[in-house]
């Protein structure tokens, strides 16, 4: 009975959380009808299109799906910045028909510079799953995930477009799930990504305050460290009834012994990971979208992901959404401060705009 209301609670939250379009089926004309309404084009290396064209995981042992957009004009001739973009729990990489529009859109205006963007897949079973909702892009007991946008999807990219070869061409980008796996990546690979964008991210998965509550404002008089996993422990609550526990991430994860699954979460953790990783100023641009009433109190653990990281001297451009949730509406109202943000990043990198087709006032 409790798994059937978790159930039906989340179809409830899942039109807030998605606004219904990752988890809708793929046509055979879909990504057709698309590329007839950008300027650039998406490739589809998926099988969610009536065709099989997925890419090949060694670290996952395994097809996944990827989509590939190329911007107005993509010339092989010429070199281009490249995003990869992970996208949100309880989705898979159909979100990103949904949002490429809005990129297309800003690089055609010229509010963003041409780049190469991919999508790839991060669920855990390969399609949207409210059992299984989302790998975090971390290795664990669901699979080599991180391995798999590092080893697979990253090579597959370098080998087949036109990508600069500089780490500063180089974005991580992400919304919410996808916003973590950005920052958590990216930490990791500064060799590789020197540019990170996360949208309403999860940047300290043991935020707590002194009073070991993880709901409330961010105090830094007042902070600490959760150290004692607690599954049933809220995370999240919609409409004042649907409530989502600590385990409905974790446990697919990093499963049940709590003492492992402390470790666990502290060697993932973004905040964290200033210190593990030696982060230094400069070493990453890093960006971060902040929603007000965020749902799952992400404005808290950012700010407390703030507070650690200016302690060593590291700065984040940090855009808040004050009346914002953590729904799919906030992030989009966030892209052009991060369109803003990004272009003089990338500008020196990227080639000169070309139109296939005027750019709709």
């Amino acid at each position: 009975m409790r798994g059937l209301l978790l159930f039906a609670g989340l179809l409830l939250v899942v039109p807030s959380l998605l606004q219904a379009g990752p988890l809708t089926i793929g046509t055979g004309k879909q990504v057709v009808r698309l590329n007839a309404k950008l300027n650039g084009c998406v490739l589809d290396y998926t099988r969610n299109h009536f065709r099989d064209r997925r890419i090949w995981s060694e670290s996952l042992q395994s097809h996944r799906d990827l989509y590939v957009y190329l911007p107005p004009g993509y010339d092989p001739d010429q070199k281009y910045p490249l995003m990869i973009w992970l996208h949100g729990f309880i989705q898979d990489e159909k979100d990103f028909l949904d949002i490429i529009p809005a990129f297309d859109r800003a690089i055609a205006c010229g509010q963003l510079p041409p780049m190469v963007i991919a999508a790839p897949d991060g669920s855990i079973t390969g399609r949207p799953s409210f059992i299984h909702a989302g790998s975090f892009y971390i290795n664990s007991r669901a699979g080599c995930f991180e391995n798999y946008i590092i080893r697979d999807v990253y090579p597959f990219l370098l080998n087949n477009f036109s990508i600069r070869p500089e780490p500063e061409a180089h974005v991580l980008g992400g919304a919410s799930m996808g916003g973590f796996g950005a920052y958590n990546l990216a930490i990791k690979y500064r060799k590789e990504f020197r540019v990170v964008i996360g949208i309403m991210p999860p940047l300290n998965w043991r935020y707590h305050d002194c009073n070991d509550r993880y709901v409330g404002d961010f105090d830094p008089a007042c902070f600490d460290y959760a150290d004692r996993y607690r599954p049933h422990a809220m995370i999240a609550c919609f409409f004042n009834v649907v409530h989502i526990q600590q385990k409905h991430l974790i446990e697919p994860l990093f499963g049940r012994n709590r003492q492992e699954v402390v470790k666990a979460i502290s060697r993932e953790n973004p905040i964290e990971m200033l210190e593990t990783y030696d982060v230094k100023p400069g070493d990453l641009a890093m960006f971060i979208g902040s929603a007000g009433k965020d749902e799952f109190n992400l404005d808290a653990q950012i700010d407390s992901f703030m507070y650690v990281a200016r302690q060593r001297g590291i700065e984040a451009t940090v855009v808040l959404e004050p009346d914002g949730r953590h729904n799919s509406t906030t992030g989009l109202k966030m892209l052009p401060e991060y369109c803003k943000w990004i272009t003089p990043l990338l500008k020196p990198y990227a080639p000169p705009l070309v139109l296939a087709s005027p750019c709709l006032k």
